[in-house]
């Protein structure tokens, strides 16, 4: 019988000697092999995505150690993420209300969508619960992603006044998903369950909670077996062909349209 990939055996995932363990302010890290698993780890809040997170989350992508083969990113709690920090978006707009806080956030954020699209390893989402807004975002940005039968997927930023531009997640949805599904869930802010989330490809796999480690195991052993130049050259041919079928990617913009749009909507609502 396999011991499974993702097993915090022999290693206890608490103990802070442990050198293949490591805990951020945000996320917990484990190492397995060649196997890393990233979790959000601030489940009290939903695993939300402010600036504390981005920085950690561009300190483990950035560090492209390539004896790590397999990526797999997950998160504590009953959901996946929630999305963006609120309550931070709104302090940026407080200090600056020309949005530079936001735009320097919004850089950050593509960066850590592209870092997990162009990691050497293959990176796996393994989703529960809610994903939304950012949360939607990193986990479109992985090559595999598989969902509990009870997850969902919304982008709610058009019913918060704001478009959506975080991570450079409109043109990955469109060439993911095609582009009249996206108009619609965009448009109406409605959720995807699971299941219409992995007939649009926004999942390639559903299956009950508690199976959602096994299920990457079942992606991973494969995965491991293969000769790494090789699984390396076809992920990056793969993200080449796929990044060819965008035309014009404009989301190097998001950062801006994104600040433009919120400090806008912010000198509306400020009493004159």
């Amino acid at each position: 019988m396999n011991t499974p990939l993702l097993s915090d055996d022999p290693h206890d995932p608490d103990d802070p000697d442990d050198p293949d363990d490591r805990i951020l302010k945000t996320l917990r890290t484990r190492r397995r092999g060649p196997v890393l698993t990233v979790e959000l780890n601030v489940p009290e809040r939903g695993n939300v995505v402010d600036e504390a997170m981005l920085d950690d989350l561009l300190s483990v992508l950035d560090d492209q150690d390539p004896s790590v083969r397999v990526l797999v990113l997950t998160a504590a709690g009953q959901d996946f993420c929630l999305g963006g920090d609120r309550e931070e978006f709104a302090g940026h707009l407080a200090q600056d209300p020309t949005g530079n806080g936001i735009r320097v956030s919004g850089v950050k954020a593509r960066r850590v969508c592209d870092a997990l699209t162009s990691h050497p390893a293959v990176t796996i989402a393994r989703v529960q619960g809610r994903a939304v807004g950012a949360g939607f975002a990193l986990a479109l940005a992985c090559d595999l992603r598989v969902g509990a039968d009870t997850a969902t997927f919304r982008l709610p930023e058009l019913a918060l006044g704001l478009p959506t531009a975080w991570g450079g997640l409109l043109p990955r949805l469109i060439s993911e998903v095609g582009a009249a599904s996206v108009r619609e869930f965009i448009l109406t802010g409605r959720p995807l369950a699971a299941q219409e989330a992995l007939g649009l490809s926004v999942l390639q796999r559903v299956v009950p909670e508690d199976a959602l480690d096994a299920a990457v195991d079942k992606w991973a052993r494969p995965l491991l077996r293969r000769s790494p130049p090789a699984v390396r050259v076809t992920k990056t041919l793969l993200n080449s062909l796929t990044a060819s079928t965008r035309l014009a990617d404009a989301s190097v913009l998001d950062p801006e349209l994104m600040a433009a749009v919120a400090s806008e909507v912010h000198h509306m609502r400020t009493p004159r």
